[in-house]
């Protein structure tokens, strides 16, 4: 059955209250989230607010394309080692939120991976408690995949929805019962939580798979994301109506309002990604940047009945838990969440979660035209093999949107 499937729970674990900022890319910082060639380099990096310079360690788990473990031994997976220590990490410098920033890349010295795939990256404390844990995918280029965005032939969809047409064609051998062996994972904006999974090829054309789907392979267009920045506490900029520094900062957004029904407009975004950033500091931003409380307030009727009001983006890896929640104030009329957040620029938006589950425009509208960075990740397993191979990876921008 083919469709947008919603993300398992329990693969990635959410941070605690005193781990911020968790970033987790290729070397470039190029990706929300590390899709790489086998043998690249990732980065994670992240601050622990409690400032003891704690000891945290890391583990390596591989995954299949439905984030079934893999039947692979470790030694299977890498050479070399995990439950390393993470020994690159400095403290906060001048900054009235003290921190400890740690960094890891991998692979290094002591871990080097063997296969391509899915994995989990995760960090342990020192008495071998789980933290969090974060997802990503190393690759082989063993097929190119061509990605294109269309609006859809629907009339219904039109204006809403993102039609995705895309073929695999394997750089050597033909794949064999490639409508068993082949599995597709469809990402909007290199979110997890809706995918697009479980699509058959529809035709051949040589050795080239060929999926031209409409409905089974579209996606809301959503809207561009709301965003702020905080890069000088010292002044307000953009959507910032003041700012006041206490213990830590405190930063206050202007009001939002409901974009459901307003026509669509352009406003250039990242997709709901986080830059760290400050003008505050002299070099490194990574520890000099510091935290403000951010307060943000939505305009929106309070008939949500059985339905719950998110704060959503990369900054807390699109959780949805009990920080980012938006309480509704009657003496105002808003919605009202704050969160303790590091300098930078930051893209948000509002979600809904009701019955049916996670409502992501049921706030912010949603459009044909809107921007959006779309994945298509293709996994094989050949015969006899104990895992799914990730054996490519193709990529489209909704801007260059077909007809």
């Amino acid at each position: 059955m083919s469709g947008i499937c919603w993300a398992q729970t329990g693969i990635e674990i959410v941070a605690p209250d005193y781990i911020k900022s968790i970033v987790f890319s290729d070397a470039q910082g190029n990706n929300q989230f590390p899709i790489v060639r086998l043998g690249e380099t990732i980065q994670l990096a992240f601050d622990d607010l409690q400032g003891t310079s704690a000891d945290y360690y890391y583990k390596i788990k591989h995954f299949n394309a439905d984030w079934s473990p893999s039947q692979l031994f470790s030694n299977e997976v890498f050479s070399g080692y995990d439950d390393i220590r993470i020994t690159d990490f400095q403290n906060s410098f001048n900054t009235l939120q003290p921190y400890t920033h740690y960094s890891l890349s991998l692979p290094n010295a002591d871990t080097q991976f063997l296969v391509s795939g899915n994995y989990l990256l995760e960090i342990y404390n020192a008495v071998n408690d789980l933290v969090f844990s974060r997802r990503f995918c190393l690759f082989e280029d063993k097929a190119s995949v061509g990605l294109g965005v269309f609006r859809p032939q629907n009339i219904d969809r039109f204006t809403t929805h993102q039609s995705l047409h895309f073929s695999i064609t394997p750089y050597g051998s033909p794949f064999r019962n490639p409508e068993e062996r082949i599995k597709v994972v469809l990402l909007q904006n290199y979110q997890w939580d809706q995918t697009i999974e479980n699509l058959k090829p529809q035709y051949y054309s040589g050795n080239t798979l060929e999926y031209r789907y409409e409905a089974p392979a579209q996606f809301e267009g959503g809207n561009e994301y709301l965003f702020f920045d905080t890069k000088d506490l010292r002044i307000g900029t953009a959507n910032i109506s003041s700012i006041n520094r206490a213990e830590v900062y405190e930063t206050y957004l202007y009001t939002d309002l409901s974009r459901k029904y307003m026509n669509y407009t352009l406003a250039p975004d990242i997709n709901g990604d986080f830059l760290i950033r400050t003008l505050m500091g002299t070099q490194d931003p990574a520890v000099e940047a510091d935290y403000s409380f951010v307060y943000f307030s939505l305009a929106e009727q309070y008939d949500l009945k059985d339905s719950e009001i998110y704060l959503y983006g990369k900054f807390n890896n699109y959780a949805l838990t009990e920080e980012n929640r938006m309480y509704y104030n009657p003496s105002l009329e808003l919605f009202e969440g704050v969160l303790l957040l590091k300098q930078g620029f930051y893209n948000y938006k509002y979600i809904v979660v009701d019955q049916e589950g996670l409502q992501k425009n049921a706030i912010s509208g949603t459009h044909a035209a809107t921007e959006n960075s779309y994945t298509a990740l293709v996994y094989y397993r050949d015969n006899g093999a104990l895992y799914d191979a990730l054996v490519g990876v193709g990529q489209a921008q909704s801007f260059e949107l077909r007809n």
